[in-house]
């Protein structure tokens, strides 16, 4: 889930933990200076708290001194919440280039389902988006920041568990395909 955290994110947090289910949260700065414990509910209940920038910028239009200081600023936050700085980052819009890789002290995580959830707004979309395309191990790209993105998880957790997906942070997903992560590495 990306962009959060927001008004939103408890009311997915509390679907997750009612079904025993992880995610990965790669929060904007600026939203975990609002939301300081959502951050460290996300952590505290077993996800995986990734940055995602401060400010939510294109990177590949940054300095490496710029980029360095929009991931650094996130886990000033990160790490007052959550005690560490995020092992894991997601660039906006998915951009990236080499001065963005080598500026990012993290693997940097993309994803396999795009549910276009930010552009539709619309739960059935975001829900059929996952279902007629999910595979094993995919990633799939939600955000926590949009109200029928909440409600499009709450069908699409128990359907995807019903149909034999185990749903994993990032780094787990990794650890049990046995792909190790590297920092500034894109995945």
């Amino acid at each position: 889930f990306d962009d959060g955290p927001s008004v939103y994110t408890e009311e997915l947090l509390d679907g997750l933990k009612d079904r025993g289910v992880k995610a990965t949260f790669f929060v904007i700065g600026k939203s975990a200076v609002s939301y300081p414990d959502i951050v460290k509910r996300e952590s505290n209940e077993g996800h995986l708290v990734g940055n995602h920038t401060y400010n939510h910028p294109d990177l590949t239009y940054l300095s490496s001194w710029a980029i360095s200081s929009e991931i650094n600023q996130t886990n000033q936050y990160i790490r007052q919440a959550i005690g560490i700085d995020a092992t894991v980052a997601r660039t906006p819009g998915g951009s990236y280039n080499s001065t963005v890789c080598s500026a990012i002290p993290t693997p940097i995580i993309m994803w396999s389902i795009d549910t276009l959830d930010w552009k539709t707004r619309d739960t059935y979309s975001t829900v059929n988006a996952v279902l007629n395309n999910v595979q094993d191990g995919d990633i799939v790209l939600m955000h926590d920041i949009h109200s029928p993105t909440i409600a499009a998880a709450e069908i699409l957790i128990p359907e995807l568990v019903r149909r034999g997906y185990q749903l994993v942070t990032v780094s787990e997903l990794a650890e049990y395909r046995g792909d190790g992560m590297q920092a500034g590495s894109v995945y």
